[in-house]
């Protein structure tokens, strides 16, 4: 899902340093806190404490996914809302012109997170710390995501592209 402690303190009504405790294995929530935690997560409680695990196949719907648009940037969670889950897979249309953040954003990627990003169709460019890097249609790219990065799309069509967020791979 990508979301910061301050993301999921602000969408669940629980503080920062809680969730960072209870992330941190230093306390256990009440079932009222677990509760806010799985709504900002966009979970049952069921799904949090993964009560429900006895699917061992999970559908995504196309009708049914998850979608988030922030200004020329829209998107979509491809793979469904799992516990425990340490990559998510996201489709990505970015209008010409448009960018998916700010070259100040904060990294929204758990330290030693990586992405590889597929470009479907138009061109982008990818900023990463700093560099910049050019992508065309069928190009791929692998990046630390817990770096500062964005996409802007300088072209003059929508770009379409794959995410794939990976947790935790690598040792920052």
């Amino acid at each position: 899902m990508g979301l910061s402690l301050r993301d999921l303190a602000e969408r669940s009504g629980v503080s920062p340093q809680m969730l960072s405790q209870v992330e941190r294995g230093e306390t256990s929530p009440t079932l009222a806190v677990a509760e806010k935690i799985a709504k900002g997560l966009e979970l049952t409680l069921s799904q949090l404490l993964r009560l429900d695990e006895g699917e061992h196949v999970s559908l995504s719907r196309a009708g049914a996914r998850r979608r988030f648009e922030r200004g020329g940037h829209r998107y979509e969670e491809l793979t469904p809302p799992l516990p425990g889950q340490r990559a998510d897979v996201s489709l990505h249309m970015l209008r010409a012109g448009a960018a998916t953040g700010g070259p100040d954003d904060p990294p929204i990627h758990e330290p030693g997170s990586r992405e590889t990003t597929v470009v479907l169709t138009g061109a982008l460019a990818l900023v990463v710390d700093g560099t910049r890097y050019q992508l065309g249609a069928g190009d791929s790219v692998t990046f630390d995501a817990d770096l500062p990065h964005h996409f802007e799309n300088d072209g003059d069509e929508q770009a379409r592209f794959l995410a794939v967020i990976a947790a935790g791979l690598r040792r920052s």
